[in-house]
C-alpha cells in the first residue's frame, strides 16, 4: 500500500492500523530547536479523542502520546520525529459480522478489490482513526507555525439543514471549544446539538460543514503551477475520511455573482500597506498566498456506519442486511474540527519550509 506519505519539505508519514498495536507518524523535516512538550501535543489529541461528549463515538480511548524520536530536552533536534499513539481499548469482535460483507459507503469493496485482502476490523488504514496521527503530527506543526504569527481557526458552521448565521466579523473564534459541536454560537450550537440527538436516538447520522480561517499567513506562501496553496488545501482536505466538498473563499456562491461584485480590490492603507477591499479569493490569488485571511470550507458526509438495518452485499454477491454494531459517531464533525485544522497546519508548514528554501541569497 502507497501514499502513506504528505509534503514536500515537511512531510508526515503515518502508519497503523483500527485495531492494531497502535497509530504513529514519522515526521522528516521539522526544525531543530522547537521547544514543544507531550502536553501541549496531547491537548490537541484530547480535542479530537472519542468520548468527549453524546456526540462522538463511546470508544474509551485516552490516546496518549509517546514521542519515540527526535526529541530530547523539550525540544526538537532536527532528525525524523516519531510520534505514538497506543490503541487501548480495540474490540474487534465488534467487527466479525463484516468479515465478507460490504457495508454501504464504506472503503470495504473498493480495498477488498484492490488489494484482495482486508482488514474488516474497523476498516484498518481506512478508517478515521488514522487522523490520530495527523493531528498528533499537526500540533507540532501549529506551534511552529504560531511562532511565526499564523494562527488556525476551525469551526462546524452548518449540520444537517442548520447553518451558522453569524458572519465571520461577528464571531468570538475564542469561543469554539465552549460546545461540544465546536459551533462558536450559542443559539446556533445549541440547534445543531438537538438535532444531533434527534437523529441519533434513530440510529442514523447526519453530515454538515467545517469553515476556516487562518490569520497572519504572509503574502507569497505557494508555488505555481501545480504546486498552489488552494490546490495543496483542496488535496488536503479532500484526503480526510468523510470529506466530500472543498470551496475557497466566496466558493460556489461567488459563480453566481459578475465579475464587477466577486473582484477583490486592491487598496492602500493609511499605512501604506497594499491590502484588498475585500476577501472573495480567500486570501489567495493566483495559487499564492496574498496576506489576507485564508478562508475555506470543507463538506463532510453523514457517518456511513447507521445503528439501523441496511440493504447490502457480501463477497458471494449474495443480498445481506447489515446493520452497525460497536461504537460510531452520529456526527463526525465536533471531531473532525482539529483534523482539518491539523492538515491546513502541515499544509502552510510545508509551503512556509518551501519558501525559505527559494529565497534570494544576498
Amino acid at each position: 500500500m502507497a501514499s502513506n506519505s504528505f509534503g514536500l519539505h515537511w512531510r508526515i508519514t503515518t502508519f497503523g492500523e483500527s485495531h492494531g498495536p497502535g497509530i504513529g507518524v514519522v515526521i522528516d523535516g521539522c526544525p531543530s530547536g522547537l521547544a514543544i512538550s507531550i502536553e501541549e501535543i496531547q491537548a490537541e489529541l484530547d480535542r479530537r479523542r472519542p468520548g468527549q461528549s453524546r456526540l462522538s463515538s463511546p470508544r474509551s480511548e485516552k490516546d496518549q502520546v509517546q514521542i519515540l524520536s527526535g526529541w530530547f530536552e523539550g525540544k526538537t533536534t532536527g532528525a525524523p520525529l516519531t510520534l505514538f499513539v497506543p490503541n487501548e481499548d480495540s474490540r474487534p469482535a465488534d467487527y466479525d459480522y463484516l468479515k465478507s460483507a460490504f457495508r454501504p459507503s464504506h472503503a470495504d469493496y473498493t480495498y477488498d478489490l484492490k488489494y484482495g485482502h482486508r482488514d474488516h476490523r474497523g476498516g484498518g488504514r481506512s478508517s478515521a482513526r488514522e487522523t490520530v496521527a495527523r493531528v498528533s503530527s499537526g500540533a507540532v506543526a501549529k506551534k511552529f507555525l504560531a511562532l511565526q504569527g499564523i494562527r488556525i481557526f476551525s469551526y462546524v458552521s452548518k449540520v444537517g439543514s442548520i447553518s451558522l448565521p453569524e458572519s465571520l466579523d461577528n464571531l468570538d473564534l475564542s469561543r469554539i471549544d465552549d460546545f461540544a459541536i465546536r459551533c462558536p454560537h450559542e443559539e446556533t450550537a445549541i440547534a445543531m446539538e438537538a438535532l444531533i440527538d434527534e437523529v441519533r436516538v434513530q440510529g442514523d447520522t447526519l453530515g454538515g460543514v467545517i469553515s476556516t480561517v487562518v490569520k497572519g499567513v504572509p503574502v507569497g506562501l505557494g508555488e505555481p503551477v501545480y504546486e498552489k496553496l488552494s490546490a495543496r488545501l483542496g488535496f488536503a482536505m479532500m484526503s480526510i475520511n468523510a470529506s466530500k466538498g472543498f470551496e475557497m473563499g466566496s466558493g460556489f456562491a461567488g459563480a453566481e455573482k459578475k465579475g464587477s461584485e466577486e473582484n477583490d480590490r486592491f487598496i492602500t492603507t493609511e499605512e501604506g500597506k497594499i491590502v484588498t477591499s475585500t476577501n472573495h479569493s480567500g486570501g489567495i490569488q493566483g495559487g499564492i498566498s496574498n496576506g489576507a485571511d485564508i478562508l475555506f470550507k470543507v463538506a463532510f458526509k453523514p457517518v456511513a456506519t447507521l445503528l439501523q438495518p441496511q440493504q447490502s452485499v457480501n463477497k458471494e454477491a449474495a443480498e445481506v442486511t447489515i446493520t452497525g454494531k460497536g461504537r460510531h459517531d452520529p456526527c463526525v464533525l465536533p471531531r473532525a474540527v482539529p483534523i482539518v485544522e491539523a492538515m491546513t497546519a502541515h499544509v502552510l508548514m510545508d509551503f512556509w519550509a518551501m519558501s525559505k528554501a527559494n529565497q534570494l541569497i544576498d
